[in-house]
């Protein structure tokens, strides 16, 4: 299960520094462009595989052998981790009742040692590389701009692949994994 966000997210680049790139002088054009912003953003996280700006998330996960992966990263904290029975009842767990392995990557493994009748966990937690857009790498707003300029010129259609200075300037950031196993 994709890790759902409780709050949509800022976004690493502004309004204003994006109608500046892209030389649009009026404010008719905001609303279409602070759209292109959250899409670049998306795109940009998709790739790299990382929130960019702290924000919520909760997944429920199938606990399996007593172990679950959470989906976003990186993770910079656990505000609940709570056991789910078959029947729909919740059981919230203690600190010392769950372990949370955070790989150097800021994947995030949470592990449970007595999950009793339990199938599911569910978790809110807090993930992205930055509290805020200043906090965020330059060349990664940079990519995010550019990327929002290609999907400008794009609307019309135009199959365009976006630019590979996007996906350079993005590299150094990007994480992967191998499977999709818990």
């Amino acid at each position: 299960m994709m890790a759902e966000s409780l709050l949509p997210g800022d976004a690493p680049v502004s309004l204003n520094e994006a109608r500046g790139w892209l030389r649009l002088g009026a404010t008719v054009d905001d609303a279409v462009v602070a759209g292109l912003i959250r899409a670049a953003t998306n795109i940009c996280e998709a790739f790299i595989g990382q929130w960019l700006i702290v924000r919520a998330a909760e997944e429920r996960l199938p606990i399996g052998a007593g172990t679950v992966r959470l989906t976003a990263r990186p993770v910079v904290g656990i505000d609940s981790v709570a056991l789910l029975a078959p029947g729909g009842s919740e059981t919230p767990l203690a600190e010392g009742d769950y372990r949370a392995t955070v790989g150097r990557d800021g994947s995030t493994r949470i592990g449970v040692e007595r999950a009793g009748e339990a199938e599911r966990l569910r978790v809110a937690y807090r993930a992205g590389i930055a509290e805020g857009a200043n906090g965020i790498p330059e060349a990664i707003r940079q990519g995010i701009v550019r990327m929002t300029q290609h999907l400008h010129d794009a609307r019309d259609g135009s199959g365009a692949a976006p630019p590979a200075a996007i996906a350079a300037l993005w590299q150094p950031w990007r994480r992967l994994t191998l499977g999709g196993g818990q």
